[in-house]
Formats: structure tokens, C-alpha cells, sequence
């Protein structure tokens, strides 16, 4: 009686997500294959592995057996892939870096624009997400995190501080200068209140609206919808708003390069961060200065 690689991965896999579709989407195949490996498991093993119902798939105790076996296995297969990878010394071949979107488009663009000239060979890879990515699942090669804690069991550095500020449209902006004005915020979604400097200069505040996107909390700002708190390297870069420099900027997480231990000789990451890392010390004013 043996299960194979494929089903048990599945297993496993569909113990972490809930669902057929969850796990189809992070196998890259149909939510119908899932169902059929997952089938073929129980009818090898002549056990029911999961109760099925109308909102997922709950494991059994089997379920959990296998997939702690399988999640072994995993770790196993990605150490050894992992090592592989640092041993290769070619500046060609796949290379994939995880990045938060909104510091691509602010200002990283240009630079990984430079990488791809000088190493026109290497298949970069570039998933922009604020989500931590798994390196030892090898789901990245290189990360850059805005991070207070990028990640205990990884080789990193800090490259920059950083501090963040208040922003608005000019005509909010010069209005704000009377404390008496009163002043209209767009906050996050997960914050209570602005912040307590603004609040103290302007007690006539109040929240217009809050938003789960930066995105679209930029976009408000632009539309005069109200100020909003965001990363100084984020505000300097968004046209039609401008910083209101009487209200203090505050410490803000700092920002990471990071990868596995298993990658520190590999040459196609040294490659990147020997353009990362000198450009990040030769800009470190964009992320804390207004």
C-alpha cells in the first residue's frame, strides 16, 4: 500500500487551505484533479481522509497523519532545491523576487529595469505583495519587506529607515494651517483614530472615510476626499498632493532585503542585492526626509 508524492502533496495542501479551490489554486491544476487525487488516496488507503461539507473539507485524524508525512517530505525536497539553487553559479536561469507593489511603482521600477539590462540571461521573477512569501517553501529567492520583524531564520539587512508624514491636496494643505480649520482624514482601515500630533494641532478632525487599499487611499487623497498618513517615500512620489509639513513625522517600519541561508552563495541573488543595496544607501533621504 503506497501513496504517491502527487497525492500526498495534495492531502497536505488541502489540510493547509479548506477547500477544493483553494487547494487547486495553489497546485496550478483543476479543483476536479484535487478531488480525484484526494479520492485515489482514500481508496488506496481504504480510509475517509476528509469530511466533506457545503463550506470545505475537514480533515481527519489520518488526513493529519499524512499531511504532517507529506510536510516533511516538503521540507526535505525544498532544502534540497534550495541548495541546488545557492550552489549555482550562473548569472542565468530563474530568479524570483518579492516586493511590496506600491515601492515598485514609487521607485524600485527603474532599478530592476537596470538588472534586467545588465543580466539579460537571468529570468527575473517579480511577485509584488505586501504578504510575507515563504522562502524556505521557496516561494521567493530574495525579499524586500517593510518590516518591524522581516523574518528570524532568514540572512538579511536592514537597508533604510524609514518615517511617515501627513499628506493632502495643496488647497487642504494651506487650509490646515489655521489650527482653528477643521481637518478631513482618510484613515486605514485597522486605525482607530489619526494621529495623535494631528489630532492635538486640529481637535475640529474628522473621519471622512477608511479604506483596506493604500491605492485607494491615495486616490481619495488626490480627489480632496481628506489627509492621510503614508510612507514618506509614498507621499513625495504621488503627484497632486503635497505634505503637511507642520504636523511631525513619525518612526515608520523599516525596510529588509532578505533571503534563505541556503542562497548566500548563489550568484544570480548576490547579483540583485549588489544593485538593491547601494541603492537604497544612496537614497535613504527619500524614505525618512520630506
Amino acid at each position: 500500500m503506497q501513496v504517491n508524492w502527487d497525492d500526498m502533496r495534495t492531502v497536505l495542501v488541502l489540510v493547509r487551505e479548506g477547500t477544493l479551490a483553494g487547494a487547486a489554486e495553489v497546485l496550478s491544476v483543476t479543483y476536479t484533479t484535487v478531488a480525484r487525487r484526494v479520492s485515489r488516496a482514500e481508496d488506496m488507503l481504504g480510509q475517509q481522509l476528509f469530511e466533506r461539507f457545503p463550506e470545505g473539507y475537514i480533515p481527519t485524524r489520518q488526513a493529519l497523519d499524512i499531511a504532517a508525512a507529506a510536510e516533511e517530505m516538503e521540507q526535505h525536497e525544498h532544502q534540497a532545491l534550495r541548495q541546488l539553487a545557492g550552489q549555482d553559479q550562473d548569472l542565468s536561469g530563474p530568479l524570483t523576487l518579492t516586493v511590496p507593489q506600491l515601492l515598485i511603482h514609487a521607485q524600485l521600477a527603474p532599478v530592476l529595469k537596470r538588472f534586467v539590462d545588465l543580466y539579460p540571461e537571468i529570468d527575473l521573477v517579480v511577485k509584488a505583495s505586501n504578504d510575507l512569501l515563504d522562502l524556505a517553501r521557496r516561494e521567493a529567492d530574495l525579499a524586500i519587506r517593510i518590516s518591524a520583524d522581516p523574518g528570524d531564520t532568514l540572512v538579511g539587512r536592514q537597508l533604510v529607515a524609514q518615517r511617515s508624514a501627513c499628506f493632502a491636496t495643496p488647497e487642504i494643505a494651506a487650509a490646515a494651517k489655521d489650527p482653528q480649520a477643521p481637518l478631513d482624514w482618510i484613515l486605514y482601515a485597522d486605525h482607530k483614530s489619526p494621529p495623535r500630533t494631528a489630532w492635538t494641532l486640529h481637535p475640529n478632525s474628522k473621519v471622512r472615510a477608511r479604506f483596506d487599499d493604500m491605492v485607494s487611499m491615495m486616490a481619495a487623497a488626490r480627489a480632496g476626499m481628506g489627509a492621510l498618513r503614508m510612507p514618506v517615500f509614498l507621499g513625495r512620489s504621488t503627484e497632486g498632493i503635497v505634505p503637511l509639513t507642520h504636523i511631525p513625522t513619525e518612526p515608520y517600519a523599516p525596510i529588509w532585503i532578505v533571503s534563505h541561508k541556503d542562497l548566500r552563495q548563489s550568484r544570480r541573488v548576490a547579483a540583485l542585492k549588489d544593485l538593491l543595496i547601494p541603492w537604497f544607501k544612496q537614497h535613504e533621504a527619500l524614505f525618512t526626509d520630506l
